[in-house]
């Protein structure tokens, strides 16, 4: 076993509040792509970056664009927990776990079993329509076609953080409070780029940073342990 797994297992085998936080590379194990990842068919499909079609203002003028892309991409309803989202389970249920703070939207923490679980960009999960605030699915949304609306009349939108807009006051505090009460805290595929969720860290005051991911960080610098893995790879270990 490679010597920073094996401090980090003797880390979290000893931890009973670890802190999790995550980005893409969590769920692109479970093989949902990372949206900024442009393949060779996107320049064909799209007229615009994913960062102009996920924004506030584009949701308001191009609806129906925004909507085109949304189903796309960033909708995977057969995606299935791996193995990081199942030990991070294991570790909630065994009481070690202080929670999840996430920038992903696809729900695969709640559906491996997690309670504790902050997800700063929302969710797909949940929709609403934006005159009489109304819930609907995600099914819904996924098997609608074109701008879908409400009986009501309203538009109805996701209840993810698109760029432009502010994240929710609540996650943020239960993030926060996590983050204090943190002793570990694992970061994990994340590149801690995306802004104000990377400026997170700060509220980090316990005893080890432990940062994984594939590629450098602004924060490797920072990291008590630095492992340039993917998470599968460290987490089957842990």
């Amino acid at each position: 076993m490679d010597e920073n797994i094996k401090k980090l297992a003797e880390l979290t085998a000893k931890s009973s509040h670890i802190v999790f936080f995550g980005g893409a590379g969590v769920s692109t194990e479970s093989g949902i792509p990372d949206f900024r990842s442009v393949d060779g068919l996107y320049h064909q499909k799209y007229d615009y970056p994913p960062e102009t079609i996920l924004s506030h203002s584009f949701f308001l003028k191009k609806t129906g664009e925004f909507y085109d892309f949304y189903r796309d991409k960033m909708i995977y309803l057969d995606a299935l927990p791996n193995t990081t989202h199942k030990k991070l389970a294991e570790w909630e249920s065994e009481g070690k776990l202080e929670g999840i703070v996430t920038q992903n939207i696809d729900g695969l923490h709640q559906q491996a079993g997690n309670k504790k679980v902050f997800e700063l960009h929302g969710s797909i999960h949940r929709n609403y329509c934006t005159k009489c605030h109304k819930f609907f699915s995600v099914d819904e949304i996924l098997h609608s076609e074109g701008i879908p609306h409400c009986e009501c009349g309203g538009i109805i939108k996701p209840d993810v953080v698109l760029y432009e807009e502010g994240l929710d006051d609540t996650v943020i505090d239960g993030a926060v409070r996590a983050l204090k009460n943190a002793d570990l805290l694992i970061v994990g595929g994340t590149s801690l780029s995306v802004y104000p969720a990377a400026g997170m860290l700060q509220y980090f005051k316990g005893g080890t940073l432990a940062l994984i991911n594939k590629s450098p960080t602004p924060y490797d610098a920072e990291a008590d342990i630095l492992i340039q893995k993917g998470l599968g790879e460290v987490f089957e270990q842990l």
